[in-house]
């Protein structure tokens, strides 16, 4: 069992814009889901966000872009909201979420404050096509390595839960182990009707095995993190997430979906003894 859990928090600085075909998300145009959109976020209100992730003890503040890849213009606003976070809320450490990207463009966003970036590999090589057509797996992947020849720290896991099979679990495990990243977000499909993708969800017992699975295989990994789908999935046992090998969360809102209020998370986490780590060397 972990001593301390890391919190995370995820700021959608532009929203429902994506021309990709990803089957699993809502911000993709194509499917017309009924969320948010808009093209970038205010600065003020993602202070706002940043000030309140804060204060609510939240290490990492991720600026998530929806889009398959930087562009000029998407990179100078993250590098601006990245400068101005952190010169009000100076004890988060920043994340970029922007799609695939060059090394020259993430050495700007380290420039500019980042500190890491995440891209999921999202599932294995041999699935994605039956996720996404318009870009490939192998470009994920690629951008996982610049990451790492970057000097930024690398943030990379996927979805369960597609309908994949256990194999595909495996090859995505396994390929996260080459990357070596430092923390592994695992989300768990959560179903939008305007989705194609409509498989039968995992239990609750299945995905315990799966957290546990990904700690035995990313032994080198700092981070376990239980992101997307964490309320929907382990519903009244979210506590045994802990058990399983995970040691981070994320707090607050998810990208288009709400998340559990905040302070109950934090009530949760106290009530098991847990302290919230303060630094990215806590153990």
């Amino acid at each position: 069992m972990p001593k301390k859990i890391f919190l995370c928090s995820i700021c959608n600085i532009n929203s429902g814009t994506c021309n990709e075909d990803c089957k699993f998300c809502s911000q993709s145009v194509k499917y017309k889901a009924d969320i948010e959109r808009y093209k970038r976020k205010p600065i003020d209100a993602i202070l706002n966000e940043a000030r309140t992730m804060e204060s609510l003890g939240a290490l990492g503040f991720c600026l998530v872009t929806a889009q398959k890849g930087l562009d000029d213009k998407t990179l100078e606003f993250v590098c601006t909201v990245a400068r101005e976070v952190k010169k009000e809320a100076p004890r988060l450490r920043l994340i970029a979420c922007n799609g695939t990207a060059t090394i020259e463009q993430l050495h700007e966003l380290k420039h500019s404050g980042i500190a890491a970036y995440n891209h999921n590999l999202e599932t294995s090589r041999e699935f994605y096509p039956e996720i996404c057509t318009t870009h490939s797996w192998d470009e994920r992947y690629e951008t996982c390595e610049n990451v790492n020849r970057s000097g930024l720290k690398l943030i990379s896991g996927g979805i369960f839960g597609m309908g994949e099979r256990h194999e595909d679990r495996l090859s995505m495990l396994h390929s996260l182990k080459e990357l070596n990243p430092i923390s592994v977000p695992l989300n768990f499909y959560h179903h939008n009707p305007a989705l194609p993708l409509n498989p039968n969800p995992l239990s609750i017992d299945e995905s315990l095995n799966l957290i546990t699975l990904s700690r035995k295989i990313l032994d080198k990994s700092d981070r376990i993190m239980i992101a997307g789908g964490r309320e929907i999935t382990f519903k009244d046992r979210q506590h045994e997430i802990f058990e399983a090998g995970a040691n981070s969360i994320v707090i607050g809102n998810y990208l288009t979906t709400a998340g559990r209020e905040a302070h109950s998370d934090l009530m949760m986490l106290k009530e098991l003894g847990f302290e919230i780590a303060t630094s990215p060397e806590d153990k």
